[in-house]
This record gives C-alpha cells, structure tokens and sequence, in this order.
C-alpha cells in the first residue's frame, strides 16, 4: 500500500512538486539535475543539445510504437535519468520520440533527475530501487509491471519495452 501511494503522490503531484529541483554542474560542466525534469525543459535548454542530436536517426521500434499506442491510456511511465549520464543522453531522447509518435501524453511520463550517486529528491530512487540510469518503470493501475534499466536486456531499449507492454 505504501508503495502504492508513493507512485500515485508521484504521478499525480508532479506538477505541484517541480519546483523541488536542484540543479548543479560537476567538474565536467555538465548540467545535473536532481528531481524532476520536463521534456520541454531538456528540448530547449542549451544545456542539453544531446537531446536533439540523438533523436536523429532513430526509428522506433514497431513492435514497441503499436503497443505503446494501444496501451498509451493505462500505462503511466516513471524514468529516473541523470543529465549526465551517457546512456541516458543515448536512450531518453529516444524514448520521447517513442513515446510522442504513440500518443503517450506528457501527463503519462514522470522524469526525475538522479545525480552521480543516483538520488534524487524526496528518497525516490532509493524507494524504487534504482541503480543504474535510465531507468524506464512502466505503471499498470498504480503498479509496476516492468522496467528497462538501460539498454535492457536486448540491448534495445525499446524492444524490452515492447516485451513489457506485451504481457497481460
């Protein structure tokens, strides 16, 4: 139950919480944000040009689109991603694009930032368990069905996420 109510508060109070977000650079100069992000914000800020740059080339999967598209109203996806990190700059503009040609609307994806230790705020990566980033849960009726931890275990993350919309 409680873990329950974590995802829902989550999900449902994003829009309430984005302002508990904590930005920073490392020694890199790299932009790290701890807590929750917009796909508009990592789209526009000149910060981020990994984003669009690897969103070019990329076909998704059609296996992966269908059943994002069929499954895009009972399916929340929570991501935790580190804007730093180089398989989330591969993988999450990817994902975006997946998830827009499926319909998936904005309302169904919650991206928390991690920093290099991989928390974020609030405790949430460690009460889900995160390790490696991205990490991509999707969320059936309040409860996970299934995540993809980078690449997964195909290598695509995309074709792992079709394995997990797939399953009744």
């Amino acid at each position: 139950m409680k873990k329950f109510l974590i995802i829902a508060l989550t999900i449902f109070s994003a829009n309430i919480v984005l302002a508990q977000t904590e930005i920073s650079h490392d020694a890199n100069g790299n932009k790290i944000i701890k807590g929750f992000i917009s796909k508009q914000e990592l789209a526009t800020d000149t910060a981020f040009t990994w984003f669009a740059q690897n969103q070019q080339g990329y076909t998704p999967d059609q296996n992966a689109l269908q059943l994002l598209r069929n499954n895009r109203d009972s399916v929340n996806i929570l991501a935790f991603a580190g804007t730093w990190c180089g398989d989330t700059k591969n993988i999450l503009p990817k994902f975006f694009m997946l998830a827009d040609a499926a319909g998936l609307s904005q309302d169904h994806i919650t991206l928390l930032g991690v920093d290099r230790n991989k928390k974020t705020i609030q405790h949430l990566s460690e009460i889900f368990g995160i390790i490696n980033v991205p990490t991509i849960i999707v969320l059936k009726n309040g409860k996970e069905v299934g995540r993809v931890v980078e690449y997964g275990h195909t290598g695509l993350f995309d074709k792992d996420l079709a394995e997990i919309l797939s399953k009744k």
